[in-house]
């Protein structure tokens, strides 16, 4: 049987936003819907901070390995310093039946996850979006939640003033260019793409002045102590977490989880490695899968703080890779 492999080169070709978004959606319905996930594997390589992840799953008629990685000292060879490998076994027989490389692909993939939770959790009015982090994901986390709602104002946030600033430049251009060239009707917003990239500004500011302004946080850091107050959280605000997916990590106080209502993709996972890890055993954390399926409420009035954990988990990348692989497919045929 021939191992189909599309590399690094052709699935950066192939993935935009909406395929991101669209397979987040497939993989947070199956997670509730008999889809099974296992425990993660961290795996620690040298003390110079080398170490992969093995996540894995099965959606009944599909399973799935996917590998990441996190080689720092990556970019003085002219490599990412994360890796993807997404490894898909056939329903019948249990070998190998596709590899799909997606270094860059899994910027898209996790930012989908955390636009999927504004688009679902968000208010219907929110407008100024506030992205705590300036690394390589903050980029990505940004052009996802714009994609799913008409934000007018787009604030950046970080540590660094000059990083702040400079990320702020690329996401002005970002959001005036990229998002403004396919023209495409964002989803749950009026309007086009066109039209709101042409109307927003992008600023550079501290992280508590941003977030105080907010109706959406999206934060994308490596913190190991929280960056995000309680208290400088206004009534109504949506937050989507994706930097805690491994032990020691934590981006948000923890009074935080007593006053906002807390969703997640995998409760266990978002327990054991997550954010919520940090939050006592009985507050309550709702599967976003279960909310799409209707299954549970999400957001239930305009002046609750919802809190989204992402931690990652393998049907994602499982629905991904499939995703990319019919892509692959279809700009052959």
């Amino acid at each position: 049987m021939t191992i189909r492999v599309v590399d690094e080169a052709e699935s950066r070709r192939l993935v935009d936003e909406a395929l991101a978004l669209e397979s987040a959606r497939e993989a947070f319905i199956a997670s509730v819907g008999g889809g099974a996930v296992y425990p993660v594997v961290v795996a620690p390589v040298t003390e110079d901070g080398h170490r992969f992840t093995v996540k894995s799953g099965a959606s009944g008629t599909s399973g799935v390995v996917k590998i990441g990685s996190y080689w720092p000292g990556n970019d003085q060879h002219g490599l990412s310093n994360h890796g993807s490998s997404v490894i898909l076994l056939h329903p019948d027989t249990g070998r190998i039946r596709a590899v799909v490389e997606a270094a860059a692909g899994n910027g898209f993939r996790t930012a989908a996850a955390d636009a999927l939770a504004v688009q679902t959790l968000a208010r219907a009015d929110a407008r100024v979006l506030t992205v705590v982090g300036t690394g390589h994901q903050a980029r990505y986390e940004a052009r996802a939640a714009f994609r799913v709602r008409e934000f007018d104002h787009v604030l950046v946030a970080g540590r660094s003033p000059e990083a702040a600033a400079a990320l702020a430049d690329e996401l002005r251009e970002d959001l005036g260019s990229a998002l403004a060239a396919d023209g495409e009707p964002l989803a749950g917003a009026p309007g086009s793409a066109a039209s709101a990239a042409a109307s927003v500004t992008v600023e550079a500011t501290g992280i508590e002045e941003g977030v105080r302004q907010a109706d959406v946080v999206v934060t994308a850091t490596n913190a190991v102590a929280p960056v995000l107050e309680a208290d400088w959280v206004r009534p109504g605000t949506h937050i989507s977490a994706m930097g805690a997916d491994g032990t020691g990590k934590q981006e948000l106080a923890a009074a935080l989880y007593e006053r906002g209502t807390l969703f997640c993709d995998l409760p266990d996972q978002s327990r054991t490695i997550g954010e919520f890890s940090h939050a006592a055993p009985e507050v309550p954390v709702t599967a976003l899968g279960s909310v799409l399926t209707g299954d549970a409420p999400g957001r239930t009035d305009d002046r609750q703080i919802t809190v989204f954990d992402s931690s990652g988990f393998a049907l994602q990348d499982l629905a991904f890779a499939e995703a990319i692989l019919r892509r692959a497919d279809d700009s052959a045929g």
